[in-house]
């Protein structure tokens, strides 16, 4: 697995269940950057679509070394905000990734926010470049990730390590045939320098966001690049931009450990825990059943894949995004523990990777893919990126090597990062907040800690809760105070903690 997202937090539960006035800076925001200005001169042509929602499109260019080149077109939506007055602006929204549609989150989720926010700004979503409906890159048709996730990400011989190099090399060749041209320049900084792009033509003078996982790396470097821009950001659930591309996999493998202790503790005190009296027995259970899968693949009732450890893997960190998620991991881990049959975890893994009933696949897997391999280095070769597996089989036995292998296809990557970027301090940025949330699984609370230290003008509040991010889970105190920032740009007091 090689994702960062708020996707699964934030729908989950419903998925699995079926179901301008004076708060405006008048500061003048950076000037256009050289070569431009045509695209900086745009206005979104706003169109009435899918009921209350608006949609609109933005050119940007391909390559911004060559601004007369090639461009592509950013689909954007918005949910109009519902005052009559007192209308601040617009409020932007990324929910990670990478690779996750910021237009399905809006119109799925925009009226999750609070009715201040929603009275106040128009909600916008958008599809960074490479995803959904921004000219998104494309990798393997639905039977090939059917394969490529189906392989064994716990290899135990060499055998096994080459079948999985194998399906990795074929990812990395299919995208290179898909969308060879677009794979260099799908990165982050390229996405934060289309957000003012987005900015200006959505007439915003300066940038009020929040940004979920992913889309806190994704802000942070956007600060960076245009600090004096920076009206309101909120970073939720924060990437640490100085880990390297492994070690952040390594970081979130222990996430998921820790996610996963959790979840056993509030497993054991309920009558319908299958997993054991006590946090460790559930802990060890889980273990066993990974290792059952690995010896024969679990069985399956919805479609001929085979449920082997991989997909049980993917299942289990899947609900573990949410706390509410939790009752249909306990149901489905019954049924695998008890009857052997791993339906339910496959159907919930097919949630992360946005799998669909009919065996195709979103572009969400080959989006985050291809960011993830353009923005940092990767090591050289399997040999090397074992190494990193090694270390986190040690301190995330069960799902370090998930983890970390999910992303060996950046090894065979066809576009090569130059350097590692270097980290964002936003200098000259007014107050940017960073929400961390204490047993995140997959965006660990340390990482919210040291990106709000990295930024010059960061403030860390703390939410003591378990999932995915915090302000969607609706925690009051963690409401009321993002809400007043977004709204005045006056953040909270640095280290305020709730729940």
């Amino acid at each position: 697995m090689r994702a960062v997202k708020i996707t699964g937090a934030v729908l989950m539960a419903c998925a699995l269940a079926a179901c301008t006035d004076s708060a405006v800076p008048q500061a003048t925001p950076t000037g256009t950057p050289p070569g431009l200005d045509r695209f900086y001169g745009q206005k979104a042509s706003w169109k009435d679509c899918d009921g209350d929602f608006q949609c609109a499109t933005v050119e940007v260019p391909l390559d911004y070394a060559r601004p007369g080149g090639e461009t592509i077109r950013i689909s954007m939506v918005r949910l109009p905000a519902s005052g009559r007055s007192g209308r601040i602006g617009s409020l932007f929204t990324n929910p990670g990734g990478p690779g996750a549609s910021g237009v399905e989150f809006v119109r799925k989720t925009a009226r999750a926010f609070s009715p201040e926010l929603l009275r106040r700004f128009d909600i916008v979503g958008f599809d960074p470049r490479g995803v959904g409906a921004s000219a998104p890159v494309r990798c393997l048709d639905g039977p090939g990730l059917d394969r490529f996730f189906s392989t064994d990400s716990s290899p135990d011989g060499q055998r096994e390590t080459d079948a999985l190099a194998d399906e990795s090399r074929t990812f990395a060749q299919s995208c290179q045939t898909g969308s060879a041209a677009r794979l260099p320049h799908v990165g982050t900084l390229n996405a934060a320098r289309d957000m003012d792009i987005l900015r200006a033509a959505a007439g915003d003078r300066k940038m009020t966001y929040y940004g979920a996982s992913y889309g806190t790396y994704l802000g942070a470097y956007y600060a960076d690049q245009f600090p004096k821009n920076v009206r309101a950001l909120v970073l939720d659930g924060a990437v640490d931009p100085k880990q390297t591309s492994t070690g952040l996999l390594v970081e979130q493998a222990k996430g998921f450990e820790t996610a996963l202790r959790s979840f056993a503790e509030d497993c054991v005190k309920t009558s319908a825990c299958p997993l054991g009296a006590t946090a460790d027995a559930a802990v060890d259970r889980v273990s066993a059943l990974l290792r059952q899968a690995d010896e024969r693949p679990l069985t399956n009732r919805r479609d001929s894949r085979k449920v082997t450890e991989s997909w049980v893997a993917m299942g289990i960190a899947t609900a573990l995004y949410n706390k509410e998620s939790w009752p249909f991991l306990r149901q489905a881990l019954g049924q695998a523990v008890g009857q052997g049959d791993g339906t339910q975890l496959i159907t919930i893994a097919d949630l992360m990777v946005e799998r669909k009933p009919d065996g195709t696949y979103s572009n969400q897997v080959a989006a985050n893919m291809s960011v993830n391999c353009v923005d940092k280095p990767n090591p050289p070769d399997a040999r090397t990126y074992g190494e990193s597996v090694a270390e986190a089989r040690r301190s995330a036995p069960r799902f370090g090597p998930f983890v970390v292998w999910g992303g060996l296809p950046c090894v065979y990557w066809p576009a090569k990062p130059e350097a590692e970027p270097k980290p964002p301090t936003a200098t000259g940025a007014a107050p940017i907040l960073v929400i961390g949330t204490l047993r995140d699984p997959a965006t660990p609370y340390a990482w919210s800690e040291a990106l709000a230290k990295q930024l010059d003008s960061g403030v860390l509040l703390t939410f003591n809760g378990d999932g995915h991010t915090a302000y969607l889970q609706g925690d009051r105190c963690v409401t009321q105070a993002t809400d007043r920032y977004l709204t005045t740009a006056e953040p909270p007091t640095n280290g305020t903690r709730c729940g």
